[in-house]
Parts: structure tokens; C-alpha cells; sequence
């Protein structure tokens, strides 16, 4: 389920000559990236060439030590925490368990941006976090604590807390990485029915290039400290492309059913495969 392509003047989010990293060590350096209006944008890449530093980065988890990062055209460390939170939620990889809560209350906490003493909507906080925990297949699970579920079903209750949120930014960094192949259909089913229906705009870190060519208006392929290719799946899912940053055999061909890019990876030939060589043949050159 694939929204058709926005066409907003003004970037939802964006990073401008963005340098990004920990403890004085750069890990992005000089990043353009603008992220529109109902956008559903997947970031690609290898591993560690920066794809959660350029979501920490958009979340003000991480701040940038050069450039700017922007949500909706305001610097993003001007925000007040639960201002952000309110425009803005994320699933991380590692979601912390909070200990001693059922599903249904881990999802509600999603509501606390919208919540105070003195401004209080328990009915709609109560329609919207039935909506989510119905949505991402919890319903059976709603009354059981979390600390009783598999790593998969509390990646779908992270889903659905920052879905309770209603941003109108979602980032998820390898949200469906603990998943089995239905719930990683189902959970972004879920982003790109909001991505239609209410223009969500999403940023996904991804590894199934498969599913990101599905999914995704554009994609993002992050290379040594920098965008490597940006724009349509099309233009970025290409041979040369890919084996270039992926130092693998890959073939591209166009899905069957879908007019979108589809990924193979090709085995290496046995004589190839360093893991096969024997003590007395040495590896192989």
C-alpha cells in the first residue's frame, strides 16, 4: 500500500550541511536531507554508515555539531520536549521494558504528550489507544504484562505507544527487525494506511531493501559519512549502486506483480566462500 507522492513546498524535516556524531567523532558529515509532507522516506544502507545517528538526529536524541536540523522549518532544539513530542514519535531498535506495566498501559503512555492536570481527554485518549493496540494486533495481549512478551510482540507494543502519540512525524529505526513476515507487512500496512489516510510522514530505517522499494516514496542510501543516492527506489536500487556500497553479488530486476525495483542477492560460487576452505588450502584469493 503505497501513498501517492506529496508535493509540499515546505520540508516536514531537514537537515542542512547536518554534521553528526559521538564523542567527537563524526559519524555524518555535512548531510542534506529534506523530508516532505506526507512522506513515507526509507533510509538505507550498510551497517554502521549512520542510519540511526541520521534518525537521533532528527529526533534530538543526538544534537548536530555543525549545520541545522529542522521540523517544519524551526530549529529542533528550540522545542520544548513535550512540544516535539506532540509533532513527533519514534520506535527505536531497543525499546526499554517498563517493568511491571501491561501492554495497555505501556501503549497509553503514548498519550502523555497530550495530557496534564489541567487539560485532561481520558475519552479520547481511551478511542485512540484502542484504536492502536486493535490495529497492531494486541487485543489478546492488552492485559498481559509486558515483561511476558516475545522481543517481536514488544516491538509491536513500541508501534503502537508512538502511534498513540498521533504525531505527525513517525521515525522508526528498524522497527520490523524482530518481526515475522506477517507482522513486518502488517506493521507497515499500518504506516502507510496513516501515510494515505491522515498524511503521516514517516522515516524508516530499513536492511530489506525489498520492503523499502515496496513501501517507500524515496529512499536515502547513507555511504561513508554521507548520502551516497537519494530519490525514487528506481533510482537508487541499481547494480552498480548497490554492489558499490554493499560489497556484495546483487542483481536487480523488477518485482513481478509491483512496478518497483526487486533485490537478489547472488550466492558466491563454493571456491569463493572463505568459510569453506580448508585448514591445508588456505583462503581462497
Amino acid at each position: 500500500m503505497k501513498a501517492v507522492t506529496p508535493h509540499d513546498a515546505v520540508p516536514r524535516l531537514e537537515l542542512v550541511e547536518a554534521h553528526v556524531g559521538y564523542d567527537g567523532a563524526t559519524v555524518l558529515r555535512g548531510i542534506d536531507v529534506a523530508v516532505r509532507h506526507g512522506e513515507f522516506v526509507g533510509v538505507i544502507g550498510p551497517n554502521g554508515c549512520g542510519k540511526s545517528t541520521l534518525l537521533r538526529a532528527m529526533s534530538a536524541v543526538l544534537r548536530a555539531s555543525g549545520g541545522d536540523v529542522l521540523v517544519d522549518g524551526r530549529d529542533i532544539a528550540s522545542y520544548a520536549p513535550k512540544a516535539l513530542a506532540r509533532k513527533l514519535a519514534v520506535v527505536s531498535q531497543e525499546t526499554a521494558t517498563p517493568f511491571g506495566f501491561t501492554v495497555e498501559e505501556t501503549v497509553r503512555m503514548g498519550r502523555m504528550p497530550h495530557e496534564s492536570r489541567l487539560t485532561r481527554s481520558p475519552r479520547e485518549g481511551d478511542e485512540v489507544v484502542a484504536r492502536v493496540i486493535e490495529e497492531a494486533d494486541l487485543s489478546d495481549l492488552a492485559r498481559r504484562p509486558i515483561t511476558r512478551l516475545s522481543g517481536g510482540e514488544r516491538q509491536r507494543v513500541a508501534v503502537a505507544r508512538a502511534l498513540a502519540q498521533c504525531p505527525s512525524i513517525l521515525l522508526l529505526d528498524e522497527a520490523t527487525a524482530h518481526l515475522d513476515l506477517r507482522y513486518q507487512t502488517r506493521l507497515l500496512d499500518i504506516v502507510a494506511r496513516r501515510n494515505v489516510e491522515e498524511r503521516l510522514t514517516a522515516v524508516a530505517v530499513m536492511h530489506d531493501l525489498n520492503l523499502a522499494a515496496q513501501y517507500c516514496h524515496r529512499l536515502i542510501l547513507l555511504h561513508d559519512g554521507g548520502v551516497r543516492a537519494q530519490g525514487e527506489p528506481k533510482d537508487v536500487l541499481t547494480d552498480d549502486t548497490l554492489r558499490e556500497v554493499y560489497r556484495a553479488p546483487v542483481m536487480v530486476t523488477r518485482h513481478p506483480l509491483l512496478d518497483v525495483p526487486h533485490v537478489f542477492v547472488c550466492a558466491s560460487p563454493p571456491e569463493a566462500n572463505v568459510w569453506d576452505a580448508r585448514p591445508d588450502e588456505g583462503i581462497p584469493e
